[in-house]
C-alpha cells in the first residue's frame, strides 16, 4: 500500500518529518523517501533508500542534516522510488503518491504517442509516480493537472507535492486511501496515519473528503478543489492495514477491530478457555472477542518482531513461509491443555496458518479455533493491490473454488455469500486444510457495523465482488 507524511512549519521540519514518515512504516516495505525546499538554496534536498533489508530509521537518521527548509514530504512506498523531482511548466517540485495505477501500460502509450517521455525506471517498469507527475504536467495549474489524473487512471491516487513554497495535498477520487490533516503552533501535516500526530504535538484537523485538494503553508489552508460526494474507503485499512491507534473518518481502528471481536464473542457458542489474538492486528479483535464470549485473554502466541519482517516482504513463496513461521513463537506454557481460540485479521494465501497450526498443536494445545475479523477474501484488489500483486489464484479461497468447481471463476457470488452452502462448504475445506477443530469469519454486515460507516462509503470490492462506481 505505502504512506506519506507532509509539513509545513515555521521552523526546520526535518525532526518532525522524519518521525512522520517513520509513523507510516507499517504500511510499507520496499522503499523509503524524503524531500524538503530549502528557500535559502534555491534547490531540494531528495534522498531514497531501499527498506526491503532493514527500517527507515536506520537509512535516514545518519543524514537527517542534509534536509535543510521548513517545508518537505515523504512516503514509505510498496512501489516505486520516491519523491520525483519535477521541472515543468508548472514550475519545480517534488511529488509523493500513494497508488496503484491497472491501466499504466495504457497510458504510457498514449503519453509516449504524444511525444511525452519517461526519465525513471523501476525494475524495467515505468514508476508510476512519474506517470502521475506527467498527467499533472499537462494542466494549465496543479489543481487541473490533479483531475486530468483523477479522469485517467484506473484504481486509485493519493498524493502529496511539494512545491518552493507550499504543499499541494490531493486524496483519491474515491477517496480510497486516507489523507488526515493535523495542526499545532506553527505547523501544519498531512499524513495517511493520525498515529503520526500525537508524540510530534499536532491535532487532529480534519480528514480530506474524496478528490479534495488543498494547498498549505504553516500560516494556513486553501481549498483548491471541494471534496466529492461519492467515496469507496478501503474497509481493509481498519481490517489489517491501519495502526491500532489510526482514525479514518473519524473511526479508530483499535476501536473497531475490538467491537468486531465482541460481536463474534457474544453471539459464538463454541466452548473455549481462552482468545488469543495473532499479533498485531489480530490482537484487538481477540480482546474483543474474550469481553463479549466472557473468556481470559491469554497470550498463547507472541511475535519475534527484531529480526522478522512481515510475511509477504519477501517475494519468493518459499521466503514468505519461512518467515511467516519464524517469526510467531508460541508459548507452550499458555497452551498446554487449553481449548485455545485465536483471532486474526483474514486468510489471504494462508501463508501463516500453514506451519502455525501443526506449531500449536505441538505444543500442547488440545484444540485450535480460529476467528476471522473479515469475511473470506474472494476477489482480487483492483485499488490498492493488497491481494492480487499476481493473480487472483494466489488467494486461498480462489484455488479451493478451483479444487471444488474445476473452475475457480464458478459461482464466486454464492461462495462469497455467508451462510450459503457454497460458502459452508469453502469454510469446511479451510478448516479441513488446516487441521482447525473450528474456523469462522465475520460476515460483511458484522464488519461494516463495527467500522460503524455506510456501507456504500466502504470499498468491500475483494469481499462481495461489489464495485459501486
Amino acid at each position: 500500500m505505502g504512506g506519506f507524511f507532509g509539513v509545513a512549519a515555521k521552523k526546520a521540519c526535518r525532526t518532525d518529518l522524519f518521525y512522520g514518515v517513520d509513523y507510516n512504516s507499517h504500511l510499507g516495505t520496499r522503499r523509503a523517501g524524503m524531500v524538503t525546499y530549502d528557500a535559502d538554496e534555491h534547490c531540494f534536498c531528495r534522498s531514497i533508500h531501499s527498506l526491503e533489508s532493514t527500517y527507515f530509521r536506520t537509512k535516514f537518521e545518519k543524514e537527517l542534516d542534509k534536509f535543510k527548509g521548513d517545508i518537505g514530504i515523504g512516503v514509505i512506498s510498496d512501489t516505486d522510488p520516491q519523491p520525483i523531482v519535477i521541472h515543468s511548466h508548472l514550475g519545480k517540485y517534488a511529488i509523493v503518491t500513494v497508488a496503484y495505477i491497472t491501466n499504466i501500460d495504457e497510458l504510457v502509450t498514449e503519453l509516449l504517442d504524444s511525444g511525452v517521455h519517461f526519465g525513471e525506471l523501476s525494475q524495467g517498469r515505468t514508476n508510476q509516480t512519474e506517470l502521475v507527475a506527467l498527467l499533472i504536467n499537462r494542466g494549465r495549474d496543479f489543481t487541473e493537472g490533479i483531475r486530468n489524473v483523477y479522469a485517467k487512471i484506473k484504481g486509485s491516487c493519493s498524493m502529496l507535492i511539494l512545491t518552493e513554497h507550499s504543499i499541494i495535498a490531493a486524496r483519491d477520487k474515491l477517496g480510497r486511501t486516507p489523507i488526515v490533516l493535523g495542526q499545532k503552533e506553527g505547523a501544519i501535516a498531512a499524513t495517511s496515519e493520525t498515529t503520526a500526530f500525537p508524540n510530534l504535538g499536532y491535532k487532529i484537523m480534519r480528514d480530506l473528503g474524496p478528490g479534495e485538494i488543498v494547498e498549505f503553508t504553516a500560516d494556513g489552508l486553501n481549498v483548491l478543489s471541494e471534496p466529492l460526494e461519492d467515496m469507496q474507503i478501503c474497509s481493509f485499512l481498519w481490517v489489517y492495514y491501519g495502526f491500532p491507534t489510526s482514525c479514518y473518518e473519524g473511526r479508530n481502528v483499535e476501536e473497531t477491530r475490538f467491537a468486531s471481536g465482541k460481536a463474534m464473542g457474544e453471539t459464538d457458542t463454541t466452548e473455549v478457555d481462552c482468545a488469543c489474538g495473532i499479533p498485531d492486528s489480530g490482537i484487538g479483535m481477540a480482546l474483543g472477542y474474550a469481553a463479549g464470549h466472557n473468556v481470559p485473554y491469554q497470550r498463547c502466541i507472541s511475535k519475534y518482531t527484531p529480526t522478522w519482517p512481515r510475511s509477504f516482504t519477501p517475494s519468493d513463496q518459499s521466503m514468505r513461509d519461512l518467515v511467516a513461521k519464524m517469526k510467531l513463537v508460541p508459548n507452550r506454557a499458555m497452551l498446554q491443555g487449553k481449548r485455545a481460540l485465536f483471532c486474526d485479521d483474514s486468510i489471504v494465501r494462508g501463508t501463516q496458518l500453514n506451519d502455525n497450526v501443526s506449531e500449536l498443536y505441538a505444543n500442547g494445545a488440545k484444540e485450535v479455533h480460529m476467528r476471522i475479523a473479515c469475511p473470506p477474501l474472494i476477489y482480487g484488489c483492483r485499488y490498492l493491490g493488497f491481494t492480487s500483486s499476481k493473480s487472483d489464484m494466489e488467494l486461498l479461497t480462489r484455488r479451493i473454488i478451483k479444487d471444488l468447481e474445476g473452475d475457480p471463476e464458478k459461482n464466486l457470488e454464492l461462495y462469497a455469500k455467508t451462510g450459503s452452502p457454497q460458502y459452508n462448504a469453502l469454510v469446511e475445506k479451510i478448516r479441513e486444510r488446516f487441521g482447525l477443530t473450528s474456523l469462522q469469519f465475520n460476515p460483511i454486515e458484522t464488519l461494516v457495523e463495527s467500522i460503524g460507516l455506510p456501507k456504500c462509503k466502504l470499498c468491500t470490492h475483494c469481499f462481495d465482488g461489489s464495485s459501486h462506481f
